[in-house]
Formats: structure tokens, C-alpha cells, sequence
């Protein structure tokens, strides 16, 4: 029986891909399950077929075949503790489909679902609950568990294709692994089933939602609070009190990398093409080769491993329409070296060892080892806070809370700030790019009219005069030219930083909330103790290991602010040096204009 599918979201195929364009809502037939690299052969109703990725759509269960006594006698693949088998106990803990419509109705704000909870989640009944203080024994309805502690789509910019913040293609990315890059079988279960697939949902591109285990949004901060183990040996995390209080350590020398040199590849005898970067660590200045698809694994790593702690913002947006045309891929390359740069100006991040090794892998084998290595890394989500040694007493809670606090108020007018810059940024973009150009145009041509109706007079003499018109009118075209390529040389790198920090400041309300929900149990450590939900030495256990959250957040708060006051000193410096030149410019022309003409 030909199985059929329910396709969940819009594709628009690639011309010259061998895809097939479906709506959502369709019903397509399967025709081959065994394409690979995230795909599926599918016909519509029309009898169109082509290739539809595997995400976008979802098999009819009844049509489904019975399980069979082979596939219960094939061995599960563990993950952790748990077995494939053992992995549909999990699903209650998956983000609920209403998350995506209410973050919707908010506007796409991530602040407003974290501050209508002022409690983060406080409010359930944890205490009476011991198992959730086990890896993915949380309560179905357990708030910490959901998708409130998922960061939201940090790039939620507009592409600049083929006009900068003109023009908005978003979708998902069909640039999949290569399958000598992505040996399934070393990882023993399927890639989706894994995460490579994305588990989340990124700012209106379409991706299924995937189980992810571990990842930091299946667990609450009780995990760590009362985890029976801290991690030991050279995975620790220093923190210090520096001038301006608690700081990550930084190392002597700042890490940095170079994105260039795109390429066009292809795979699957030439069906599917992909664009290829390469990124030179100026440790070693040794190239390595890496696609989108790499770029997202290495995201989706270090949202699992440091998501509770840091926020990691997310990829420039994926894209469907125009993806080899060279403005788009110039950008993308732009937008992924911006990325690469603040990942690694992050001591935390740049010094991890997923990081490392996605700039400075040996060779396919390095990289696959690394890479199964760190998918089953066990210290990710809130147990990366096991990590961190800060080298100073506890700090007092209610302080920390003020602190948290003010800081939550000032990321949340900075992110309403810098939303008010882009809205105003595109509105004078498409000025420059529109109006303003034919306005200056208009005057042009309106004075060099006017220079051959003098000409035409028959007056001798005034040649002098009507040669200036002509000069003045062809000065205003050449500054319609110049004002419609500035927002290029100025406004661009302006738009791009606030972009970067529109995406950082989204992540910060998922941070915040982890903390704060940590705190809100420690508050009811007495009520714990008084009902033996917890021993008196636990109660003291979590007031130390909330304290440790505390140094990690503050030292984030402060990398934070150092960055900001670099990045805008340094972005406001250019867009003013550019604005000067670019009125200077102007200025020098109608110098000239005006020398052209005689006085009586």
C-alpha cells in the first residue's frame, strides 16, 4: 500500500534540484523513503514528483506497517541511560504547538511570555515531586520542562537579498550533511533522532520540532540544585571578581577566525548543491571546510551546553529562494563571520572544546570523532552550571536578585531601543533607495530643462550661464547616484550590529528565567525541609549551587556590557566617519556647481 503524508509547511522547490513544490496541507504520496540526507521522493496529486525535505512532512500513522518481531528484536541505541525504545516517555516534555501561536500574538517578542510569569515556573508543585530531581523524570506539566526555557530565533532580521532589509526570504535550508561527513551508523540511531535535524524552532522558519536528550530546555534547575555529582577535572569553568565584580576568565590571547572563499558543491550524483565556506583560527591559519548544515550542528551544541548560562543567539535565518545567487551569499557569508566573531570573543564558548574542534579539525576522521564525542556529551543544560568554580564567597541572594533584576529591566528598554533603530534604519533605507534618489533626480533634470530653454534664446552671451545650469543639474543626478549607495557604505554595518544585538538581547529572558527559577526554589527550602522533601544539608546544597548560577550570571551580565560599550563605540565611530565623508562629498560638488557661475 503507498503510503501517504501530510505536509506540515509550504516548500518552494529549487529550479534544477530535482524538488517538488508542496503546500501545507497537502496529502503527497511516497514514492521513495530511501533518498537520504533528510529527503523523501513524493508525487502530488498532479503527478508531479520530486524531492520534498523529510521535516516537512508527516506519515499517516494508519498507513503506517504493523510493527514486526524484527524490528522489536533489532538492539535500541542508548542515549544516556535511555533507549530509543524508551524515548516516547519523553514526548510529553516536548514544547507545546501553542508556544509558537502565543509568541505569535506577542508580536514575536520573546520578553512577553518570560514576564507574564513573574514566578518562572515557581508555582508548581516541585517539592512533592522527588523524580523530578532525575534527568527527564519531570511532571508533564512541570512549566521548567517546556519550551519556556528555550531560546527563541536570536536572527530575526530580514536578509539583505537582493536589497539590504528590503526583501524577507525565510524557510529552512535543504543544504543537508554529506554522507561521507555524517556516518549514521557510528552514531547508532537516526540523525534526526539525534537533533541534527534542529530541534528548534527558529523564528518562522519551518523545522519540526525534534526530541532532543539531553538538551537544557528538557530539565529544570532542581537537576543541579540537588545532583549528587559535581563534574571534576579540566572541563572547569573559572570565575573571578574583577573590578566590576564577577568575570569569566579570559585568555591571555583573543581567538578569532576569517569566513571566506564560498563554494558551490554538490552531492547525490549532482541532485542536491550546497554552498561550502571556509574558516581560518588565526591559532593555526589552516583552512577547514564547513556548510550551513555544519554551522547549525555547532549551533544546536552550544545552545545544549551553555543555553542555561549564556545565551547563544542564533544563526542568520535559513533560506529557501535565491540561495546560490551571489548577493545571498555574500551575505550569508558576512552574517556567518559576524556570528563566528562573537562566539568567539566569548572565553567560555571559543575555549570549549565543540568550538575547537569545528575550527581546527585534522581531517574527516578528527571531525567525526569529535563530533559523536561531543553529541554525547552528559554536561549540557543546567548541569553546566556543575562546571563553573567561582573563586569567591557566596554571594547574598537578595543583592543578586536586584541585581538580576535591574539587569533584566535594561536588556528589555535595550531591546526596545534597538528595535526602534532598525524600524527607523529600514525606513530610511528604502528612502535612500527610492524617493530621495528621484527627488534629487527630478531637480537635475528640472535645471538642465531650463538650461536649453536659455540656450535656445538666441542671446549672446549667456553660454557662460546655461553651461553652469547643465553642470549644476548633472551635480544634483550625481548626488541621486551617491545618496542611493550610502545606506551601503554606513547604514549596513549599523543595521547588522543592532540585528546581532536584537538576537542577544532575545536570548537573555530564557537565561534570566532559569535563574530566577532556581532562586524561587531555594526560597522554599525551609518549607522543603519541614515536609522532608529535602535534608537540611540539601537546603544548604542548593544555597551554594544557586550562588554559583548567581557568579555565572553576573560574569555574563558583565562580558555583556563590555561588549556593548566595544560594539557601539566601535559601530558609531564608522557610521559617523562614513556620514561625513559621504556630506563632505555632496559638499565638494556644489562647491563646484557654485563656482560655475558669474556674478555681475
Amino acid at each position: 500500500m503507498a503510503l501517504k503524508a501530510q505536509v506540515l509547511y509550504d516548500f518552494t522547490a529549487e529550479p534544477g534540484n530535482n524538488e517538488l513544490t508542496v503546500k501545507e496541507g497537502e496529502t503527497v504520496t511516497i514514492t521513495n523513503q530511501q533518498i537520504g540526507g533528510g529527503w523523501i521522493e513524493a508525487q502530488n496529486s498532479r503527478g508531479d514528483v520530486g524531492l520534498v525535505p523529510e521535516d516537512y512532512i508527516e506519515l499517516n500513522k494508519s498507513a503506517l506497517p504493523p510493527f514486526s518481531a524484527a524490528a522489536a528484536a533489532a538492539p535500541a541505541a542508548n542515549v544516556g541511560s535511555v533507549t530509543n525504545s524508551d524515548l516516547s516517555f519523553f514526548d510529553a516534555f516536548a514544547p507545546a504547538a501553542g508556544t509558537q501561536n502565543q509568541a505569535d500574538r506577542n508580536g514575536g517578542d520573546p520578553w512577553s511570555s518570560w514576564s507574564t510569569d513573574p514566578s518562572a515556573g515557581a508555582s508548581n508543585n516541585w517539592a512533592s515531586n522527588p523524580e523530578g530531581t532525575q534527568t527527564g523524570k519531570a511532571a508533564a506539566g512541570d512549566s521548567w520542562a517546556g519550551a519556556s526555557h528555550g531560546h527563541p530565533q536570536a536572527y530575526q532580521g530580514p536578509d539583505i537579498y537582493p536589497y539590504p532589509y528590503l526583501i524577507d526570504y525565510t524557510g529552512a535550508d535543504d543544504d543537508e550533511w554529506d554522507d561521507e561527513w555524517d556516518d549514521k551508523s557510528a552514531a547508532g540511531f537516526n540523525e534526526a533522532e539525534s537533533g541534527d535535524g534542529g530541534a528548534m524552532q527558529r523564528g518562522g522558519a519551518h523545522a519540526s520540532m525534534k526530541l532532543k536528550f539531553p538538551g537544557f530546555s528538557k530539565s529544570g534547575p532542581e537537576l543541579y540544585l540537588l545532583c549528587k555529582q559535581i563534574a571534576k577535572g579540566k572541563d572547569k569553568l573559572t570565575i573571578y571578581m574583577g573590578e566590576v565584580g564577577p568575570v569569566w576568565l579570559y585568555p591571555e590571547s583573543q581567538l578569532d577566525c576569517v569566513v571566506a572563499d564560498p563554494k558551490k558543491g554538490s552531492k547525490m550524483y549532482g541532485l542536491k548543491s550546497y554552498i561550502e565556506y571556509q574558516i581560518t583560527a588565526n591559532t593555526t591559519n589552516r583552512p577547514v571546510n564547513h556548510r550551513y548544515k555544519h554551522f547549525d550542528w555547532l549551533y544546536e551544541r552550544l545552545l545544549d551546553k551553555f543555553g542555561s548560562a549564556i545565551p547563544i543567539p542564533s544563526l542568520p535565518d535559513k533560506q529557501v529562494t535565491g540561495r546560490f545567487e551571489e548577493e545571498f551569499i555574500k551575505m550569508r557569508m558576512e552574517r556567518l563571520q559576524g556570528w563566528m566573531s562573537r562566539m568567539c570573543r566569548h572565553p567560555v564558548v571559543a575555549s570549549s572544546e565543540v568550538f575547537q574542534l569545528f575550527l581546527t579539525y585534522k581531517d574527516e576522521k578528527d571531525w567525526k570523532t569529535g563530533k559523536r564525542k561531543a553529541e554525547k556529551d552528559e554536561t549540557v543544560g543546567v548541569m553546566i552550571f556543575t562546571t563553573i568554580e567561582p573563586e569567591a564567597p557566596d554571594l547574598d541572594t537578595i543583592e543578586v536578585e536586584n541585581k538580576c533584576d535591574q539587569f533584566s529591566r535594561f536588556t528589555k528598554a535595550m531591546d526596545d531601543g534597538v528595535k526602534e533603530i532598525l524600524t527607523v534604519g529600514h525606513e530610511h533605507w528604502k528612502r535612500c533607495t527610492g524617493p530621495l534618489p528621484k527627488e534629487y533626480q527630478r531637480i537635475g533634470k528640472a535645471f538642465q530643462n531650463l538650461s536649453s530653454v536659455f540656450n535656445s534664446s538666441g542671446y549672446q552671451g549667456e553660454e557662460t550661464l546655461t553651461d553652469a545650469m547643465t553642470a549644476a543639474g548633472k551635480t544634483y543626478e550625481e548626488i541621486a547616484q551617491l545618496v542611493a549607495e550610502q545606506p551601503k557604505k554606513d547604514l549596513h554595518f549599523l543595521m547588522e550590529t543592532n540585528n546581532e544585538y536584537k538576537g542577544l538581547l532575545g536570548c537573555f529572558p530564557d537565561t534570566i528565567a532559569v535563574h530566577k527559577a532556581a532562586i524561587d526554589k531555594v526560597k522554599e527550602g525551609d518549607k522543603l525541609v519541614a515536609t522532608s522533601k529535602i535534608s537540611p544539608q540539601e537546603k544548604v546544597t542548593m544555597a551554594k549551587r544557586v550562588s554559583t548560577m548567581s557568579y555565572a550570571l553576573q560574569a555574563e551580565m558583565n562580558h555583556f556590557h563590555s561588549n556593548r560599550i566595544y560594539d557601539y563605540n566601535r559601530v558609531m565611530q564608522q557610521y559617523l566617519e562614513e556620514q561625513v565623508k559621504f556630506y563632505e562629498t555632496i559638499a565638494a560638488k556644489l562647491r563646484q556647481a557654485h563656482s560655475q557661475f558669474t556674478t555681475m
